[in-house]
């Protein structure tokens, strides 16, 4: 699968208005749009995958407490933003896609990453559309390079609180341990050389663009490129 020139939608096409992100209506979009699509899941507290990035509800749902705290019957009775919009699960997000764009989806932290692999690849394994699979975390990298066939990319991204844990894990040897098909970098640190030198073996993405300006700025330092606001005007 080619993984270079890709534009993506980060969480879908949205404004967090009238369409949240990672919301169906912004998948939809996107999907009307043929732009491919970037989201994030995780496990309620009944092993259902979900559709969402924040490991709190407070931002979107303005209820203080934890995803994983709630099934997945006590979530969907939520709405996203004081929209009409609830809360996707993986499975309604694969049925509304179909395989018309490809799906970049990020696995978020979990207690017991090996069961959100696992159940993640099981509900893939029918899917007739182009999945990319990425995360943060080198364990579940790892896992998903020797239990399946799609790309597999790492997040990285600084952490101004430690410079010894930022220079970790980016590092080359966290790298070459992990293994990733690409890897996908916060634009405040894309431009340094450490990683730079990475695209002669890997395809290297940037997160997250917000503009037509910060994507002509960006453009020379990855091949693929998360993107909010999309479709962009020249």
């Amino acid at each position: 699968m080619e993984i270079s020139g890709l534009k993506i939608a980060h969480r879908g096409v949205f404004d967090n208005k009238e369409i949240p992100e990672n919301s169906l209506s912004a998948f939809r979009k996107a999907r009307a749009l043929g732009i491919p699509i970037e989201f994030d899941v995780q496990l309620t507290k009944d092993n259902i995958i979900i559709v969402f990035h924040d490991i709190s509800l407070k931002r979107m749902c303005n209820i203080n407490n934890y995803v994983q705290d709630y099934t997945y019957e006590e979530l969907k009775k939520l709405h996203l933003l004081n929209t009409s919009e609830h809360i996707p699960t993986l499975d309604e997000v694969l049925r509304l896609i179909k395989g018309q764009v490809l799906l970049d989806v990020e696995l978020k932290q979990t207690s017991n990453y090996k069961n959100l692999c696992n159940l993640l690849l099981k509900q893939l394994k029918d899917y007739p559309g182009k999945v990319l699979l990425k995360s943060f975390h080198p364990s579940i990298v790892r896992y998903l390079k020797k239990n399946q066939t799609y790309p597999i990319g790492l997040l990285l991204t600084d952490y101004p609180a430690s410079k010894f844990y930022s220079y970790f894990i980016s590092s080359s040897f966290l790298i070459r341990y992990c293994n990733p098909d690409f890897i996908a970098v916060n634009k405040k640190i894309i431009k340094k050389k450490r990683l730079q030198k990475w695209r002669t073996k890997k395809s290297l993405f940037v997160w997250t663009i917000c503009d037509n300006q910060e994507f002509q700025l960006f453009f020379p330092y990855a091949d693929s490129y998360l993107c909010n606001n999309l479709p962009y005007k020249k």
